[in-house]
C-alpha cells in the first residue's frame, strides 16, 4: 500500500510543506517508489504521498494528481481537483471501459493507473 498525509489548517503560520515532508518521510517504507507532494496557493491544503508502484509503473501515475473538468478551461478559473489516493481500484478497468464507451474519458491518455481513471468521474 502506498502512504498519504495532509494537512488542512486555517493558520499557515502553523505548519509548512517541510512539515509535511517531514510526514511523508516516516511514510517512506509504504511507498518507496516515489514521492510527490502538493500545496494549495495560500497553504491552506497540503497533500503529500508515497507511491508503491503496482499497476502503472510509469511516472504518469505519480500523484498527487491534478484534473481540470471539461467545464473549466483553465486552471486559473478555480474549478479543479488534486487527488492523492492509498489503495486500489479493482474494478478500474470496467471503470474505464464505461467512461471510454461513455465518451467521458479521452483515448490519448498516457497512463493506465486505477487512480487516474478515478479523475474522470465528475
Amino acid at each position: 500500500m502506498c502512504g498519504i498525509a495532509g494537512i488542512i489548517q486555517a493558520n499557515t503560520d502553523k505548519y509548512s510543506i517541510y512539515h509535511l515532508k517531514k510526514m511523508t518521510d516516516a511514510l517512506a517504507h509504504r511507498g518507496p517508489d516515489g514521492e510527490g507532494l502538493w500545496q494549495n496557493d495560500n497553504g491552506m491544503v497540503q497533500l503529500g504521498h508515497r507511491r508503491l508502484s503496482i499497476i502503472d509503473l510509469s511516472k504518469a501515475a505519480a500523484q498527487p494528481m491534478h484534473f481540470i473538468p471539461a467545464s473549466s478551461k483553465r486552471w486559473a478559473e478555480g474549478n479543479h481537483y488534486t487527488i492523492i489516493h492509498n489503495g486500489e481500484i479493482y474494478n478500474y478497468i470496467e471503470i474505464r471501459t464505461h467512461l471510454e464507451k461513455e465518451g467521458f474519458f479521452p483515448y490519448s491518455i498516457r497512463y493506465r493507473s486505477d487512480t487516474g481513471s478515478v479523475r474522470f468521474l465528475e
